[in-house]
């Protein structure tokens, strides 16, 4: 537990060397900007969409966020089933308990991505259900 402690507070120290200053300078160019203006009415069209699909901002403002856990549970998944694997089956092979917690993480893991992946159909199948 103390490594983990001293490894947190040096990759926060190392992260806090560089500091950045507002300016009044120019910091992004014309074309990154008009590529974040795109993205910006591309998601705002998305949320319009789902606000008409599902008739209310409320519903619409859920299904969207709900859309955007499911698509960015698929990476966080991957990561921790990897995690979890390596306390399973590297650090597990002569500990017991670490064996046993690799197997916890991935049996959690899976299960909280089984959720994200559904949620959404269950939203969906009751708000159309309810009217």
């Amino acid at each position: 537990m103390k490594k983990v402690i001293a490894i947190f507070f040096i990759v926060i120290c190392l992260f806090s060397i560089y500091t950045a200053y507002a300016s009044n300078q120019q910091v992004i160019n014309k074309q990154t900007q008009s590529q974040l203006v795109e993205i910006k009415d591309k998601e705002l069209k998305e949320i319009k969409d789902y606000n008409n699909k599902y008739g209310t901002e409320s519903f619409g403002m859920t299904a969207y966020v709900l859309d955007k856990v499911r698509i960015y549970s698929i990476p966080f998944c991957f990561v921790g089933v990897a995690i979890a694997a390596i306390y399973q089956y590297v650090l597990g092979v002569r500990k017991i308990d670490v064996r046993d917690r690799g197997l916890q993480l991935m049996i959690g893991i899976i299960t909280v991505f089984v959720i994200c992946q559904v949620l959404p159909l269950i939203f969906a199948i009751v708000v159309t259900w309810r009217g």
